[in-house]
């Protein structure tokens, strides 16, 4: 039976349901976490990382821990990003900060981190983990540094063509390209097949 990338959406919506935010304690910190991740959004990230599992593995929902990982990363910087640029919306729905705090929005901000890791190390393929947070903590750490060369270049009037897309490329691009090489890997794809889909 063939899979539709509609039915990796709704494996994939079930999966970051399966987290019970809404049900955790503090719902100070679980409230927020639960209503980004409630806001949607087109699924890209993790719906790339299932359909690169998928060229390489018919068991694609392998992948679907990375996936919910991505997800929930992806929400993070999201969450954290409205803050720094003080945006009221998100989706057209009131941000976490305006919504609860700016504390709140931290906290709940560093707890989607967190939570991303805790999904990657569900991955039930133990010769791969080590890959994969590796790779997965190098690509949180340079989204981390676009987002500071973004706030950097707001200030600056002399930024380069090349330096802006530069910091797209980290802010942006490092997280897709992630996601189908570590969808790849989990599919079973060689480290070289891989590399070659980031």
């Amino acid at each position: 039976m063939q899979t539709t990338l509609e039915q990796m959406r709704q494996a994939i919506a079930e999966s970051i349901t399966s987290r019970s935010f809404a049900q955790r304690t503090p719902q100070g910190l679980f409230a927020p976490i639960d209503y980004t991740l409630a806001l949607g959004g087109k699924r890209l990230r993790p719906l790339l990382c299932t359909v690169a599992a998928s060229a390489f593995s018919p068991s694609w929902e392998d992948a679907l821990p990375v996936a919910v990982a991505l997800e929930i990363f992806h929400n993070f910087t999201l969450l954290h990003d409205d803050l720094m640029d003080a945006s009221p919306l998100r989706r057209g729905q009131e941000t976490v900060y305006r919504k609860w705090s700016v504390n709140t929005a931290i906290l709940s901000g560093d707890a989607m981190s967190i939570e991303a890791y805790s999904a990657l190390g569900e991955v039930q393929r133990p010769e791969l983990i080590g890959g994969l947070f590796q790779r997965f903590s190098q690509m949180a750490l340079e989204v981390c540094i676009g987002q500071q060369l973004d706030m950097e270049f707001e200030t600056r009037s002399d930024v380069t063509s090349v330096e802006y897309m530069e910091m797209s490329r980290l802010k942006t691009s490092v997280l897709l390209g992630c996601a189908l090489e570590l969808g790849a890997l989990v599919g079973g794809a060689s480290e070289v097949d891989a590399k070659k889909l980031y």
